[in-house]
């Protein structure tokens, strides 16, 4: 039976020849290939430093940390997220504050965002859902206004746009994945972007659990054999130098990937257009939308099946399916912990039980496609 994968990532031949440098000379751990990898995203992002981390997760923990984010500090996040955008909050001591979204985006509100501000609130994670960035213009405005940060969950959005500017760009830091389901993967990993000397500082210090000299500077230096002082109390958040030699070949490809992504969420609007009960993504003027995933919506009043049925007959099908992601107030940690219900987010709520995401990747065909568009259309 045909298999089309949810995701797979594009990799080859290149990314194993990168592999051999950092294999052959030793240096595998946070290196000279770290910092061409940081050094050629922060260019592609329009962004002064680029400061690489082990996942997305650490990232955004990292950004807190060095924002001095913590106990008695609240921050606003979209209730409809990986629950890593909320859990990272937790991490810190500081309560998540879950905000609605907009039903067409996927992004959070920032009508309903302005109104959850209060005395305690430091800062706002806006997630750049599934390759769309977030409404930056208005969230920047209100956060200026009161001295709020903001921190852009960029996990899905490496490439993406909004206005001409890029993600990772609109807040004081930003924040991106390699996981294997994004576009670009270093197997895990993740990035910190800020145009801030001060705040890059901090965190390339925090990464290495407070050191005042990197490794490399240490190694590289007159006397490698003495340890450097630590200042503040940090973390190993560090990418090794492997991670580093395939994350800049990925790189390189991230224009044509993108490309070529975009080209078949073209043709999937185009094909899926005549199902009623079905809207495919919507994308706003002036947006870019890099397609990490292609998340639809099923309409439950217009479908004859339900989101789940949908899913079960296409799994039989081999097409690999998944919800666009959950609704994190929904989920058993933060509705016992904050006594929340479904209905206190009911975009969120909706989108949990409708989204549905269907395979777009750059390791797909023609006839892959062709064939997930047959089994849609005959669905009964």
């Amino acid at each position: 039976m045909r298999k089309i994968n949810i995701s797979t990532p594009s990799l080859g031949k290149d990314e194993w020849d990168a592999l051999k440098g950092p294999l052959f000379n030793g240096w595998v751990t946070q290196g000279p290939r770290v910092a061409e990898f940081e050094r050629s995203f922060a260019e592609k992002h329009d962004v002064a430093y680029a400061i690489a981390t082990t996942s997305c997760t650490t990232a955004l923990h990292l950004a807190l940390a060095a924002l001095g984010i913590g106990a008695g500090d609240e921050v606003i996040v979209p209730a409809f997220t990986w629950i890593a955008t909320a859990n990272v909050v937790e991490y810190t001591g500081a309560r998540p504050v879950f905000c609605d979204i907009d039903r067409t985006s996927y992004n959070i509100d920032p009508s309903q965002a302005e109104k959850l501000i209060t005395s305690k609130t430091r800062a706002i994670i806006p997630v750049h859902l599934f390759g769309l960035c977030a409404d930056m213009e208005r969230l920047s405005a209100t956060c200026r206004a009161r001295g709020i940060r903001i921190i852009e969950d960029a996990a899905c959005a490496a490439g993406a746009s909004y206005m001409k500017r890029m993600a990772g760009s609109f807040g004081d830091i930003g924040c991106f994945s390699f996981h294997p389901r994004k576009i670009i993967t270093t197997g895990e990993g993740g990035m910190c972007t800020t145009n801030d000397k001060e705040l890059a500082d901090r965190m390339i210090c925090l990464r290495n659990h407070g050191a005042s000299v990197s490794e490399e500077e240490r190694h590289g230096g007159p006397r490698p054999y003495l340890m450097p002082d630590f200042n503040m109390l940090g973390f190993n958040y560090r990418m090794t130098d492997i991670q580093g030699a395939v994350g800049s070949v990925q790189l390189g490809k991230l224009s044509s990937l993108i490309k070529e992504r975009q080209h078949w969420a073209g043709w999937y609007r185009e094909q899926l257009a005549d199902l009623p009960w079905l809207r495919t993504p919507v994308v706003p003027e002036g947006f870019e939308h890099v397609y990490q995933s292609y998340v639809c919506y099923v309409d439950e009043d217009r479908a004859l099946l339900s989101r789940n049925a949908i899913m079960e007959r296409l799994h039989a099908k081999g097409i690999s399916t998944r919800p666009g992601t959950h609704a994190v107030h929904m989920l058993n940690y933060y509705a016992i912990k904050y006594g929340l219900r479904p209905e206190d987010y009911p975009a969120a709520r909706d989108c949990d039980r409708n989204t549905l995401a269907i395979p777009l990747h750059n390791k797909m065909e023609k006839q892959d496609y062709e064939y997930i568009i047959q089994v849609l259309k005959g669905l009964r």
